[in-house]
């Protein structure tokens, strides 16, 4: 009796998300999605690690960004895609690796590659995400998809990963180095809440002693393009280059790993600098709208990731919610293009950009000033 109740409930849930969203605004998404979600999963989405400073910081340094709007140009059409990896998405955005994506949908990654194909964004999957690998694979064959691995085990661990991904048709293989120790999420501690991907985080300690070794080695041996997620210094990201690293990722976990770390958006002047054309860009933490992305791209970067974001969407809608959350997010985009004088992303620098004092308190909702959500409480 219990079983088949569980089962009636998953499928009332099922249908509730794959019902059609009418959300006008990303505020609606966001508040959709805390109605759907218990504290648990809410908290484990919307904290960080420690003080939250880190992820304080990700929106200080957008919020400290202000345009400098060029008037009197033809904008009629405004063209927001971008070529990457042999392929051409409509948005500059990667659906960036979450782990236990279940915590928010039943089908975990599946909604999530599903939309990317629809809309024509880019994926990449977090290993300690279900279905994974060839699951993924499978649900998603047309998007453009890319693996990203923390690693649990010895070399041929991680070159059967590495192998598994180029006989699935990944694009890009991503090893995550900014997790070498498992950070103190708080939030999670003091409701001894441990979440799924943590749970499964046996053989911790090839994370902990992974060294510029494996780079080489994956570099060596597999014809894949290699991205390193977690580089947050102009040093790391010439390591990487040296290493013949293809995609420098800046990212501080969503400042969920380090606290009291730089804002992503403060970093990547300096990576940009460092890279000087050599290797293609990543970057995420903190990026919520349209306005956002495009900031990022003027600093340089060339693909955006979007974590919270992505999991409001899955968890507002599935599928649909996330599809939905990318309309907003293109006509946001659009609309600052256009206001800024521009018309492609490859007409977009530093100099349609100004250094200015932050208006709103930095948070993590900082940048949906109507949205009401009670404070978290322990």
């Amino acid at each position: 009796m219990q079983q088949s109740t569980e089962k009636r409930d998953e499928a009332a849930y099922l249908a509730k998300l794959s019902a059609s969203p009418d959300f006008m605004n990303l505020h609606e998404v966001v508040h959709k999605a805390r109605q759907n979600l218990n504290q648990n999963a809410w908290d484990y989405i919307a904290g960080g690690v420690e003080t939250e400073t880190t992820l304080r910081r990700n929106r200080m340094a957008l919020d400290s960004i202000a345009f400098r709007p060029r008037v009197l140009r033809d904008v009629s059409k405004v063209d927001t895609s971008t070529e990457i990896l042999g392929g051409k998405l409509r948005l500059p955005i990667v659906l960036c690796p979450v782990g236990s994506l279940e915590s928010f949908h039943p089908e975990g990654a599946t909604p999530v590659v599903k939309a990317a194909a629809e809309f024509g964004v880019a994926h990449m999957l977090s290993s300690v995400c279900d279905p994974g690998l060839e699951g993924v694979a499978q649900a998603g064959p047309d998007a453009l998809r890319i693996f990203q691995l923390y690693v649990r085990g010895d070399a041929a661990w991680v070159d059967d990963y590495v192998a598994r991904a180029i006989a699935n048709k990944y694009a890009a293989f991503c090893l995550t180095v900014d997790t070498a120790h498992y950070s103190r999420r708080e939030r999670d501690i003091a409701k001894r809440h441990i979440t799924g991907g943590r749970r499964r985080a046996t053989g911790r300690e090839y994370q902990e002693a992974l060294d510029w070794r494996t780079v080489e080695r994956i570099k060596t041996k597999f014809k894949i393009p290699l991205a390193i997620k977690g580089i947050a210094t102009a040093e790391d990201a010439k390591i990487a280059l040296d290493h013949g690293v293809d995609f420098i990722y800046v990212s501080n976990h969503g400042g969920r790993q380090l606290d009291h770390g730089r804002g992503s958006a403060d970093v990547l002047p300096e990576v940009v600098e460092a890279v000087a054309g050599r290797a293609k860009i990543i970057i995420d933490g903190g990026f919520y709208r349209g306005s956002d992305i495009v900031k990022a791209i003027a600093l340089g970067a060339h693909l955006v990731g979007l974590g919270r974001m992505q999991c409001y969407g899955l968890a507002a809608a599935g599928q649909a919610g996330i599809v939905r959350m990318l309309e907003l997010l293109e006509d946001e985009m659009m609309r600052s293009m256009g206001l800024l004088g521009i018309t492609s992303l490859g007409k977009l620098d530093a100099s349609y950009l100004h250094a200015a004092a932050p208006t709103n308190p930095p948070s993590v909702f900082s940048a949906f000033p109507h949205l009401e959500i009670a404070p978290y409480r322990y």
